[in-house]
């Protein structure tokens, strides 16, 4: 008789977003739905326009009107109220996982109700914006740098998305044997190019309107760049507070140029596929705020698209420069510029880092591979904590420290 596959029940698990859930935060969204072994619930203060979540998959607790800005207000003062926690109960989920840094601590309370693990990966403001910024800011980073020092101590894992993110956990004080970098990934079954599309002098930007994304110096090199090819045009993605100023700049600077707001993914991936070169020059913004890895660029080497940028942040990790793009100093607009200049100029140059970003990419950011890996963290830290009961959590196995070489 043939042997019947045994179907494991998946394990529910928590996952935190005060905000549910952002267009550009796909990878959040993406992550959880190639969990095999576990089961996820989206958890937040709010529901935001954005990426649909299934409704039974949703943990909201504002669903409008007066009552719900009251239920908001009392959770993060004073954490769970007792029919939430009784709701959280029934699901019985074995840990939380917050995004970003102050979701931690909104979570923190929420976990020691339910007696669980708290994970929070860190990607990217949350670990670089200094504090004395932070303190002027939103309630929940506020919030987040009075809590950090009991976050620092009751969270069983700190994920970075990347090396440079976790060198910033540490030297706030973070325990280096409880973080761990981890790579989320790129769906490549979504992210494929289509090589019979003849690809356009155009060079694409991809991002929210913010300082911290660079694009006034990518407008200046792009001033340089078609004064040599007066056809290539600056496609614009995205919104943000900087719109009006950048529009204006745009105009008076340049000769061809779009800004289409922001878009949908699938409208993202076909302009990838159809730019000649990927430019996104974040920068160290005034508050101290840097790209944390930039999961945009390695959409855009999955679409076989080179990139032109700074080396600032965790971009050096996303982009091999040379090899699939280039990296200029932070803020040197005119190298900047002279490196969109040579990919569009050399064929062969391009055609190269064509190639090797999308197999790099294939070989270390494959989003199913990646995930098999966040599951393998999850049952470890269940597993401690489990063990924890009985033993110190530290005395239970190594293997935090070993993972932070194999993520």
């Amino acid at each position: 008789m043939p042997t019947m596959k045994i179907i494991q029940p998946e394990i529910p698990v928590l996952i935190y977003r005060d905000q549910i859930l952002p267009p550009s935060e796909t990878f959040i969204k993406s992550q959880a739905e190639r969990f095999e072994s576990f089961h996820s619930y989206f958890m937040g203060s709010r529901l935001v326009p954005g990426l649909q979540i299934e409704a039974d998959k949703q943990i909201i607790i504002n669903t409008g009107g007066v009552s719900g800005r009251r239920k908001e207000l009392e959770f993060k003062l004073m954490g769970p109220s007792r029919s939430l926690t009784r709701r959280l109960k029934e699901i019985q989920p074995k840990l939380i996982h917050a995004h970003f840094g102050p979701e931690g601590c909104l979570a923190m309370p929420i976990a020691e109700k339910l007696d669980i693990p708290l994970i929070v990966t860190f990607h990217g403001y949350d670990a670089t914006t200094k504090d004395e910024y932070a303190r002027k800011s939103y309630y929940t980073h506020r919030n987040y740098l009075k809590q950090r020092p009991r976050l620092q101590k009751k969270g069983a894992l700190f994920i970075a998305v990347s090396d440079f993110i976790r060198g910033k956990l540490i030297s706030q004080g973070y325990p280096p044997n409880k973080i761990v970098r981890h790579y989320i990934g790129i769906n490549l079954e979504t992210f494929v190019p289509d090589e019979s599309i003849n690809r356009k002098n155009t060079v694409l930007f991809v991002g929210r309107l913010v300082e911290v994304k660079g694009c006034a110096y990518l407008i200046r090199a792009m001033a340089k760049v078609q004064e040599n090819h007066p056809e290539t045009e600056l496609v614009i993605i995205g919104d943000g507070p900087l719109h009006g100023e950048l529009e204006q700049m745009a105009a008076s600077q340049l000769k061809r140029y779009r800004f289409l707001g922001t878009q949908p993914p699938n409208v993202v991936r076909e302009w990838m596929n159809k730019a000649r070169v990927f430019s996104v020059p974040s920068i160290r913004a005034e508050n101290g705020a840097e790209e944390g890895l930039g999961m945009v660029f390695l959409e855009a080497a999955a679409m076989g698209l080179p990139v032109a940028s700074f080396a600032t942040g965790g971009i050096p990790e996303a982009v091999e420069h040379g090899k699939n793009g280039y990296l200029a100093n932070e803020r040197d607009w005119k190298q900047l510029g002279s490196y969109i200049d040579r990919l569009l100029s050399e064929p062969e140059l391009w055609r190269s880092f064509h190639e090797h970003g999308r197999e790099r990419v294939v070989r270390q950011f494959d989003l199913y591979e990646q995930t098999r890996k966040i599951e393998e963290l999850y049952k470890m830290v269940i597993a401690k904590k489990v063990v924890g009961k009985r033993t110190e959590l530290n005395s239970r196995i190594p293997l935090l420290g070993e993972a932070q070489h194999i993520l």
